[in-house]
Formats: C-alpha cells, structure tokens, sequence
C-alpha cells in the first residue's frame, strides 16, 4: 500500500524512477508500470532486461514509441492500453443527457490529463458546448479554491478525469464539488462511490485482470513481444443517486435505464 500511495504521489519522471529503482532491488522477475506516461518511462529507465507489464493511461504508447504495434509489441513491454481521450465525445453526450440545459462545463485537467482535455477542446464545439478550463500544476490541487474562482453557470457541472491525482484526491474533489452544487463526470466508479454524481469508462478491474494474466503468461515463459497489447472491452456508466439528490437533480429515466450501476 505504502508503495501504491508513494507512486501516485509522483509528480515527475525522475520521482517515479526513484520509487522503481527501489522496488528493482528487490529482484523482481516482472515490473507492473501503471498508469501515466511518466511511470513507463522510469520502469525502462530502471527495469533492465526484466519484462514490463504496462497498463498504459491515457497516453498512446505506439505514437511515443514505447511498442511498435499493438499486435506485435516487440521488445521488452506490452500490456493494457485504455486512451480516455477517445471517449470524450460520449462524456459531452451523456452529460447532456443528464443535464440538457448545461451550456458551459467546467474542466479540471493537469499535465497526465492533458490528451483527454485537447480531445474535448475539439469535440465540445461540434456539440454547442462552451469549456471553462482549469490546469492545475502544482501540488496539493486547491479544488475548493478553483470552484470558487468560476462563475456559478460555468460551475454547473464539472469533468474532471484521467489524472491520477484526481483519482488520488476523490473524496475531497467530491466535497468540494457538492458543496459548490457541482455534477462531477469522473473517470472511473471509486470517484462515483466516494461522491461523484457519474462515470463512463473502463473498469480498473478488468484493466489489472487482463494485465495479471500477462503476469501469468510470462511467468511461465511467453515473451512480451509475442503479446499483443490489449484494449478494454467493457465500459460502464455509473450513477450516484444519493449524489444527484444532494445536488437537486432528478435523473432522466432514459439514462437510468442505461446505467450498469446505480449507487443509492
């Protein structure tokens, strides 16, 4: 636990190669780099000839030169790749489903979520939705602060995902949010369960499953680059009903019904 809550702490490349650095002295026989970018550049930096498993977040792993294709990897890596960025279109439509009369979100993004924030700049438009971006850059992340400092219409509503710190900070960006009348649209379902009104994406359970059994597959002899990468199959929509009544929101039925979870 000690070393999972050190790694999301990471803020830097180089804090993450101190973290793997330690964790090789170890003797490991396989590194596991989840999450941003940063965590798979430090594990190539420190992890030698052992494999590496990635459960890449949020960052093309093929365009930064980590595997030469998802089908043949190559190399020394391979692993889960799920891009967020690539669903910004649905989270603009299932927020209008939820709250039809949004004309402006707000946007909590930072350096790891950066992909996902250019991908709504260019889908919001196509939609007629206006976008009060927030770049956070330095630590602790004021959230309280950075609802405060919007307009009540630009605060309505609030997207904030695919930074590990705002997985990291979920119960305090959810107090903020309600206290503020805020729907947070996160990421993934622990946000939700810790107060956030929503989420559509990949489940963090299927994305370790599909890496431990690389783990497995390698354990007993296989070749990272004999393994192609894979991609999440399964997306889910969460609802925090107990969420949407603190906030004064009736959930439209139609979106209810879509739901593959409904926390009360």
């Amino acid at each position: 636990k000690n070393f999972i809550f050190d790694y999301v702490q990471a803020s830097s490349t180089d804090a993450f190669e101190a973290i793997y650095r330690e964790a090789v002295t170890r003797k490991p026989d396989i590194v596991i780099a989840p999450g941003p970018e940063a965590s798979l550049l430090a594990a190539r930096a420190t992890a030698g000839k052992l494999p590496i498993v990635m459960i890449a977040v949020d960052y093309d792993p093929i365009a930064r030169g980590h595997v030469a294709s998802l089908a043949r990897p190559g190399g020394q890596i391979s692993g889960v790749y799920s891009q967020n960025a690539e669903l910004a279109a649905k989270h603009l439509q299932l927020m209008k489903e939820m709250m039809p009369d949004v004309a402006t979100t707000a946007v909590f993004w930072d350096r790891h979520s950066a992909e996902y924030w250019a991908a709504l700049q260019r889908e919001a438009p196509k939609r007629g939705v206006k976008l009060a971006g927030v770049e956070f850059t330095k630590r602790p992340y004021e959230y309280e602060a950075a609802l405060g400092g919007l307009a009540a219409a630009e605060r309505r509503f609030l997207i904030a995902q695919s930074s590990p710190f705002f997985y990291l900070d979920r119960v305090a960006l959810a107090q903020a949010a309600i206290k503020h009348r805020t729907a947070w649209f996160a990421h993934l379902r622990e946000p939700v369960a810790a107060g956030a009104l929503m989420q559509y994406g990949a489940t963090t359970a299927e994305m370790w499953a599909l890496a431990a059994d690389y783990v497995d597959q390698i354990a007993k002899g296989a070749k990272p680059a004999d393994l192609p990468v894979r991609q999440p199959t399964r997306f889910e929509l969460t609802i925090n009903l107990k969420t949407a009544r603190a906030l004064g929101l009736t959930v439209p039925p139609a979106l209810l019904a879509q739901a593959d979870e409904v926390l009360e």
